[in-house]
């Protein structure tokens, strides 16, 4: 069994239409939700995010109000990882050795955490920030960016 860990900037294609997210849906399309993983903090990082386009004049105030109530119910049928005190600790030690923020290390933190509960199971980690992306290798999880993966042609 997989699971995919959807970091909040891969989170947020699923709402908004930008670079990557045709991409990330079609390898979605298949993927039971009991194997989508997210950080209990993911829904109010991508809640905030659609708010921040809407004020900015990037997203019409109809096309927000329709993101957040699919972003509402994709939430609650995705797996979150909650933010206990192993992912609390995960993200310390993250901020100690990486140059990642605090936002940041609190997805990998979840991520690392679920990998650890999981024993056995492969964890693919999607997002956007390279950065986060390169810590996430060095943690040893296999990583995506839906951005520079090519859609297959069919």
């Amino acid at each position: 069994m997989s699971f995919y860990f959807l970091e909040a900037t891969a989170f947020l294609k699923l709402f908004v239409q930008e670079p990557g997210t045709d991409t990330l849906i079609r390898r979605l399309e298949t993927v039971e939700d009991n194997s989508k993983l997210i950080s209990a903090s993911t829904p109010l990082e991508v809640y905030a995010a659609i708010r921040r386009r809407e004020r900015a004049g990037d997203i019409a105030p109809g096309d927000a109000v329709a993101a957040l109530e699919v972003l509402r119910l994709e939430s609650a049928r995705t797996v979150q990882q909650p933010l206990n005190p192993a992912v609390l600790e995960a993200a310390r030690q993250l901020i100690d050795r990486t140059s990642l923020r605090w936002p940041e290390t609190l997805q990998l933190g979840a991520a690392l955490t679920a990998r650890d509960m999981f024993k056995g199971t492969a964890i693919l980690f999607i997002s956007s920030s390279p950065q986060l992306l390169e810590a996430a290798r060095g943690e040893g999880l296999e990583t995506l960016d839906p951005v520079k993966e090519e859609v297959p042609v069919h």
